[in-house]
């Protein structure tokens, strides 16, 4: 497998030194040469071929289902949203895509804000790495060494035929490489995060991870990598393969599905042409059923309506007599109201007369209601004049009062401060005052009941 893989990167490189000359030179460049070489590789290993029957010549092409992983994969390396359903927009529009237009859509829908290079550059080789050089997972493991026992930490790079380890991230000191065969197994310990790889050559290495979750994607990876072993296929073909074959299976069902839409709908029409021949055939039948209808209800109503006359003559004859002594009725009771009507007249015009003597009286008293309303109106006001005196006076004694218990008071301080002799004092006045008597009326004003 890496002889195979050494031939077919020598091969590439000779493709991309034919045709690199019309994919660098773009008006905007966000991807470095190399960046561009290694979409030129992952396009490479993903595209699909088809043949030119006019021109008698192959065009190569991505899926957009294929752009659409790479191009999530791309976004969330850098730390981007990638806008799925304007993606689907544009690959409906698109169809299936060239290379140009592979590496414009990166640029556009993937990384249009980031900036820094070192960035953009590592996400296109994780990418690379996965897709043409075959890489399941890479990350740091402890392995525990050959001479001394104990776990030291190294870059482990895992490919289904291989499990390559670096001392550092950048790959470039490479320290052993594992092969992986199809009788290798994978038996994790009880004892802290780590796991031993048994070979079908006796040959057991000890490794560990950092916490459990990694250690359940490592054994996860190596197993896959063991299933995958003895493939002659790279790994990621054999999935672009299986997405192919489903995504051909999806549009043989889609046809068949069509096929047998189209079945169903041929079939329903020629069931609809049948019921529409019979439903006119029994569209002729009920009309002609209709016509006879219609033929004996016209006679049976012409029967009806002879009959009916004859009776409705001998109605009339009746009615005729009936009327004419009704009419008498009428005539007379006619006269008999009118003459009740002339009663009622008269009553009528008598009652206004009084009604309207009435209400002349009814003015006159209220006039003179509203001159004594008057009047009690200006007694009111002389009673308020009075009522405010009176709350005057009040006020005052209240004050003299106040006085008279100040001045007692005082008194009985310089008794009880002298010399013994008591004396008394009488704070009685005099003279009696006149106590002031009011008298409140009320302010209503009624109007005198006429008895």
């Amino acid at each position: 497998m890496p002889e195979l893989r050494e031939y077919e990167n020598k091969i590439a490189e000779v493709c991309w030194l034919v045709c690199k000359k019309k994919y660098l030179q773009r008006e905007t460049k966000l991807f470095s040469e190399e960046a561009i070489f290694q979409i030129f590789r992952i396009f490479c290993v993903l595209a699909e071929m088809s043949s030119d029957s006019m021109e008698h010549s192959y065009q190569v092409f991505l899926h957009p289902s294929e752009v659409s992983i790479i191009a999530q994969a791309l976004a969330s390396s850098v730390g981007c949203i990638f806008d799925e359903e304007d993606f689907n927009n544009l690959s409906i529009s698109m169809g299936n895509f060239r290379l140009a237009p592979f590496i414009a859509v990166l640029e556009s829908r993937c990384i249009p804000t980031v900036k820094e290079d070192i960035a953009i550059k590592e996400a296109i080789t994780d990418i690379y790495q996965r897709i043409v050089e075959d890489v399941i997972k890479k990350g740091y493991l402890s392995k525990k060494g050959y001479i001394f026992p104990t776990m030291k930490e190294y870059w482990f790079v895992l490919r289904p035929s291989e499990l390559t380890y670096y001392k550092t991230r950048s790959e470039k000191d490479k320290c052993d490489t594992l092969v992986i065969q199809k009788g290798s197994r994978i038996e994790p310990l009880s004892t802290g995060y780590k796991f031993i790889l048994h070979t079908p050559a006796e040959k057991h290495f000890e490794l560990g991870a950092p916490d459990h979750m990694t250690r359940l994607q490592w054994i996860s990876s190596l197993q896959l990598a063991i299933d995958h072993s003895d493939q002659v296929q790279s790994y990621q073909r054999l999935q672009a393969s299986k997405r192919r074959l489903q995504r051909q299976g999806r549009i043989q069902e889609m046809m068949r599905a069509r096929a047998q839409l189209q079945e169903e709908r041929n079939a329903r029409q020629l069931a609809e042409g049948q019921a529409k021949e019979l439903e006119a055939v029994v569209r002729e039948d009920s009309k002609k059923l209709s016509e006879l209808l219609d033929v004996k209800i016209k006679l049976e109503k012409l029967l009806e309506e002879e009959t009916q006359a004859k009776r409705d003559e001998e109605i009339v004859r009746a009615l005729q007599a009936r009327v004419l002594a009704e009419e008498w009725e009428k005539r007379e009771e006619l006269e008999r109201l009118q003459e009740e009507q002339h009663k009622i007249l008269e009553e009528e015009r008598k009652r206004r007369k009084q009604y309207e003597e009435r209400q002349k009286e009814n003015e006159k008293e209220l006039q003179s209601a509203a001159s004594k309303l008057a009047e009690l109106e200006t007694e009111k006001e002389s009673l308020d004049v009075e009522l405010r005196n009176a709350r005057e006076k009040i006020v005052l004694s209240e004050g003299k009062k106040e006085l008279l218990e100040t001045q007692l008071n005082q008194y009985a301080s310089i008794s009880r401060s002298g010399d013994g002799v008591r004396r008394a004092h009488s704070f009685m006045p005099s003279t009696k005052e006149k106590p002031i008597f009011l008298e409140v009326r009320p302010s209503t004003l009624k109007r005198p009941i006429k008895k």
